[in-house]
Formats: C-alpha cells, sequence, structure tokens
C-alpha cells in the first residue's frame, strides 16, 4: 500500500470516529425537543419478529419546543413503540393516544445536567481513544511499509508526522463539539 492511500484511509477512519461521537452526543436529552433523542431506538416488535430503529416504524416530529410525536406507521406496532421508549435510558414517559404516542420532554434539574455533563464527557473521550487507535493502525502502516523498502526513514517519519497532524485536528473538533454540547447542556 503506498503512502498516500494510507493516509487517507487513516483519515476517513479518524472521520469516522468523529462522526459517531457526534451522532451519540445528539442522542444527550437538553432539556429540548429533538427527534435525535428517540430515532436510534430499537424497538423489539413482535409482530415482525425482529429489532429496527423506531426512525424506520414512525413518523417523529416535534410540534413543540417540548413536545415529540411519534407516529407509527402500522398502529399495531404503537405497543411496542411504547415500551422501548419506557425501556430505554432517555427518561421520557410516552402517553399513549391510540395511534400516536406524545413524549413530554420535562425541564432538566441542575444535578441532572451536571450528570448529563459528565456522560458527554466519556463519550468524548471515547472518540479521543477511537482517534488514538486510528493513529496506532497508521504509525504501524508507516512501520510495516519502511520494513518492506515502500518508503525511506525519512519518508515514514513524514508519514508519522502526518498521521499525528491528523490525529491533534480530529481531536481537537472532538473537543469543539464537547464544549458546544456542555454549552448546550448547561443552558436553562
Amino acid at each position: 500500500m503506498d503512502p498516500d492511500t494510507s493516509i487517507l484511509e487513516t483519515e476517513q477512519n479518524m472521520q469516522k470516529a468523529v462522526e459517531y461521537i457526534i451522532h451519540e452526543f445528539a442522542g444527550v436529552r437538553t432539556g429540548k425537543a429533538s427527534p435525535g433523542l428517540v430515532e436510534n431506538i430499537d424497538v423489539n416488535v413482535a409482530s415482525y419478529g425482529s429489532s429496527m430503529k423506531l426512525k424506520g416504524l414512525a413518523v417523529i416530529t416535534v410540534p413543540e419546543p417540548r413536545m415529540i410525536v411519534v407516529q407509527p406507521f402500522d398502529p399495531s406496532t404503537t405497543k411496542d413503540i411504547e415500551k422501548a421508549i419506557l425501556e430505554s435510558k432517555v427518561g421520557l414517559n410516552p402517553s399513549n393516544e391510540g395511534k400516536h404516542l406524545r413524549l413530554p420532554v420535562p425541564e432538566l434539574s441542575e444535578e441532572r445536567r451536571k450528570d448529563l455533563v459528565k456522560m458527554v464527557k466519556g463519550l468524548a473521550e471515547e472518540g479521543r481513544v477511537r482517534v488514538r487507535a486510528c493513529r496506532k493502525d497508521g504509525m504501524d502502516a508507516a512501520k510495516k511499509m519502511k520494513a518492506a523498502n515502500e518508503i525511506t526513514e525519512d519518508g515514514q517519519r513524514d508519514f508519522e508526522e502526518s498521521v499525528q497532524e491528523l490525529t491533534n485536528k480530529f481531536i481537537k473538533e472532538i473537543d469543539e463539539h464537547l464544549v458546544q454540547k456542555e454549552k448546550e447542556l448547561m443552558t436553562v
């Protein structure tokens, strides 16, 4: 494998790690209603005999700042969706209104906000660990290319510097998203 392809692959893997963390941040409740809070909940649908994401089973809307409405495509799945929301860790209590569910989003207490900030910091650290694992893979690729005489020692050093620059860039991006999410969580 040539160095350019390897650098590109490393960068793509780091980008995927950052995107995953951003996606996880979206699922953390901030006191405002958002479809992202519930759309990725796994729903075990007994009548289908399988498990699906909520966004594949229903239309999720936000008619008011503190209300999420879930309208199942198939009304027979309403009970399964309600059960999945109750069992999830989002902390919302659905109100079953026959053909749809209403999910009021309560105001967060100061203590709950601090707990969510701790959780978000843990997610950010997980993202940093993923990026560092990609860096390790990139550094290993450089060593393999050097051992196979595909690059020189100077080429290996340049390659490793490029991988480190990418690592710094993506960790900084995760930190920026963390600061933004913390601010969002602590804003009343």
